[in-house]
């Protein structure tokens, strides 16, 4: 922990960090190959995993929901922790520790959310943030089985988390009593679901020409905005994308890492979030309708 520390307070030296671009996970390579697991993964989400949430929101109410979704976010806060070191952003990294500190005693064991009541606000991290600020790019698109979006940088970063985040590391290393590893394993998958659901996620990728594009673009802008600690709605999307505030938050949920092409600077440790890039009004004198065809069949 000491080197972790001594580490973090290097990097917060530094005035800016490079975050790596993501070219090759926009173009979908393996689109062929993530087109497949992505069909599979819906298979198994309709028959298995969607019932399951809905009976979950239909029998347990919604106190009881988000006292469960709260106290797996208080466990994740030690590896937002580490990971925020790791970037050299040490104010959002005693938000972690505070947080954690909060939630696990005055809010029993994590089970009430009593930091944000205290303006103590979440800063989630993973390691595929972590690697992204240190400069990696993303690699191509990768849809992971029954995980969903990734990138080749991030999936490397989910596996490596089931050693490095302490409680991925204790359910698969600790003596907990048995079945306890997996009961707490599925309920974070159905209640993640639950999330989903109540978000309008379903509603989005019915109504779209294209699901398995319309997830893909929104999800890769989401996480470009989670590695810039932004708002995706502070994102301007590139030309000919749509945005769609209700995809954008449903899909916060995902555990998987991904980026959107182009170079950019992650703020410094403790900076302001960077502000949106200037939009250029367009050099025709006609005025375009919001709802103009893009020219994309």
């Amino acid at each position: 922990m000491i080197g972790v520390v001594t580490l973090g307070l290097a990097l917060s030296a530094c005035t800016t960090t490079r975050v790596g671009t993501d070219r090759l996970a926009e173009k979908d390579p393996l689109e062929g190959f993530n087109r497949g697991v992505w069909a599979v993964n819906r298979g198994a989400d309709k028959v298995i995993v969607k019932p399951v949430s809905q009976v979950y929101r239909a029998v347990t109410p919604k106190p009881a929901r988000d006292g469960v979704r709260n106290f797996f976010a208080n466990v994740g806060e030690p590896f937002s922790f580490i990971n925020n070191i790791l970037q050299g952003k040490g104010d959002r990294a005693i938000r972690n520790l505070g947080r954690f500190v909060v939630n696990t005693t005055i809010g029993i064991g994590g089970l009430f959310d009593q930091a944000s009541r205290m303006k103590i606000q979440p800063a989630p991290e993973d390691l595929g943030q972590t690697f992204a600020a240190w400069g990696m790019n993303g690699g191509p698109y990768l849809v992971l089985p029954l995980l969903g979006p990734s990138t080749m940088r991030d999936g490397v970063g989910t596996g490596l988390s089931q050693v490095a985040d302490p409680y991925r590391y204790c359910l698969n290393n600790c003596d907990l009593p048995n079945g306890l590893p997996i009961a707490l394993t599925a309920t974070e998958v159905i209640s993640t679901r639950a999330g989903l659901i109540e978000a309008g996620a379903d509603n989005f990728l019915e109504s779209s020409l294209d699901p398995y594009a319309a997830a893909r673009s929104a999800y890769l802008q989401r996480r470009r905005a989670e590695i810039l600690n932004r708002d995706a709605a502070d994102l301007i999307p590139d030309e000919g994308d749509e945005a769609n505030p209700a995809l954008d938050d449903a899909l916060s949920a995902a555990d998987a890492d991904a980026g959107i092409p182009g170079t950019d600077t992650a703020p410094s440790p403790g900076a302001e979030n960077p502000p949106a890039p200037p939009v250029e009004a367009p050099n025709t004198p006609e005025t375009v309708a919001p709802d103009a065809p893009n020219g994309r069949n």
